[in-house]
Order: C-alpha cells, then structure tokens, then sequence
C-alpha cells in the first residue's frame, strides 16, 4: 500500500488532501479484510470479499457518494496492482457503484451576493482587503479552494488581466480579471507592501496570513462563513465552493456559452459543467410561467 500511496504523490501528483482520503480509505478497506475473514494482504481479495464490504457500507446508511468515493479508491489501487504485475486479474471488474441521486450545487442569488461585495465597508487593515481579496477571487474567477491557496504574485498579470492557477492533476489554465477584480487586487497587494514593509511582494504566495505564511484551508472557510452568514443562513451556502457554483451559474444565467464556463472552471469533460444547465432552465421555466400568456 505504502508503494501505491507513493505512485499517488509522486506520479500522479495529488494533492495531499487527496492522498490522505485514499489512505484513510484503503485502510479501512483492509482493517475489514483482517476482522471479517482473516486476509493480511488487501491484494489477495477477490470480487466476492470486496462486494460484502460495499454492502457493509450500504448497511451503515453512508451516502452512496462516499461509498462511490471508497470504491474509486479501490479500482485505483488494484489497477495499480495489474500495472506491477502484484495480481494478475482485477478483481473490481465486477464491482458496480450503487446509484447516486443527482445533486443540483447551491448557489447564492445573484443580487444578495453582489451587495455583499459591493456595499460591505470590508476593515481598512491588511486582514480586512485580504478577505475582500480572497471573496472577489473566489466568485470572480470560479477557481477553488486548492487553486487560490496556490496563486502566486508571478502567477498574477494585473496588466494582462489575468491570473494563472494549477488545477487537478497538476494542469494549469490561464483565467481572466474582470476590473473590480484587479482594483481590489491592487488595493490588497499596496496593503500587503505596507504591512510587511521590505517584504518582497514580486514573488512568493500572492495571499499570506498576519505572519506572512500562505494561507490555508481552514482561514479560508472560517473568512468565507463569516461573510456569507451575513446574506444568508443556510449553512449549505457558506463555504468557499458555493462561490464558484455561484459564479458558473450566474454566467450561464447571462447566457454565457456552457464550453466556455468549462474552460473557465477547469473541467475536464462537458458533463462536469452541464449540471448547471438544470438551474438555467429552472429560470427559464420560472420567466415563461410570469410573462407567457397562457402559462
């Protein structure tokens, strides 16, 4: 196992969050291969032993994502097997992934959000145009969590009106600044100069802490829930994620084409992006039944 965790980090490249998810995952696979049949090695299962702990997963009432989640961890690590030659047939051929029910993601309404960024007297202090810094990323440009930690001052073209981020799998896109964007930026970077003095604002992490350590997962949800608490109460919509649900469905809302938004987030299929078109034509459905005569 501790071979194909390795494969993941240094041949894959991902992140350490995700690792940590596959780990977590695969040993819980093999702690259940030790207590219900005596297996040592996960690599001698065979379909049969694998289906039972997908129905003790079931039996436990887990979401049918996370069950999903533990079996995409499972086909990893026995392909990984078949590649250096440790089984010779898989086993997770016969394995079928319980149904999900689709999820539409939540989004804030287009004006809520807007008055938030527009009105809200964010502090004049280095923390205060930080926040406002890290709420204009995340809505104007769609990127995630992973992504915005990652950005660095080379990374950022204020003149070009754009900023480069890394994405899943390493793979790197190029997103555009619309002008709010890049005076808040610029606002955020002169406070960042006064603030840290000499520091060199031209390299390094664009968005760091009090101490100047780049910021992480955790300040960024605590800054995200804290701001949209004020326009809305439902927990479900006060994470950093919600920003970029928000920002493609607002796009699409303005009819912006679906391949570009899919550009825009960093897709890599069109069916990842198409989830948002079910909240488009629920506009659709709610504009002809107000202006159709007959609806």
């Amino acid at each position: 196992m501790e071979l194909f965790f390795d494969y993941l980090r240094f041949e894959r490249r991902y992140s350490p969050h995700t690792v940590l998810s596959y780990q977590t995952d695969l040993r819980q696979f093999s702690d259940y291969l030790k207590a219900t049949y005596e297996l040592e090695q996960p690599e001698q299962a065979d379909h049969t032993l694998i289906r039972s702990w997908v129905v003790t997963l079931m039996q436990q009432q887990l979401d049918p994502r996370t069950v999903n989640r533990k079996i995409a961890c499972l086909r990893s690590y026995y392909k990984f097997l078949l590649r250096t030659n440790v089984i010779s047939k898989n086993p997770m051929l016969r394995i079928k992934s319980p149904k999900v029910a689709k999820k539409l993601p939540d989004f804030v309404p287009e004006d809520s959000l807007n008055g938030l960024l527009n009105s809200f007297e964010f502090p004049p202090t280095f923390v205060g145009s930080r926040d406002q810094a890290v709420l204009e990323l995340l809505y104007g440009t769609g990127i995630r969590l992973s992504e915005l930690i990652g950005i660095k001052h080379e990374d950022l073209s204020l003149s070009g009106k754009t900023v480069r981020v890394t994405g899943k799998g390493n793979k790197q896109r190029i997103v555009p600044l619309n002008p709010s964007l890049i005076i808040v930026l610029e606002r955020y970077i002169a406070q960042k100069q006064v603030e840290f003095g000499g520091a060199d604002n031209a390299r390094g992490p664009l968005l760091v802490t009090e101490k100047l350590e780049p910021i992480y997962e955790k300040l960024v949800y605590r800054t995200v829930k804290h701001y949209l608490s004020q326009i809305t109460t439902a927990s479900s919509q006060q994470h950093p994620h919600v920003l970029r649900h928000s920002f493609a469905t607002h796009l699409l809302s303005k009819g912006a084409d679906l391949n570009a938004i899919k550009e825009l987030l960093g897709h890599a299929n069109l069916a990842a992006t198409q989830v948002y078109t079910h909240l488009s034509i629920d506009k659709l459905k709610s504009v002809f039944e107000k202006a159709h005569p007959k609806a």
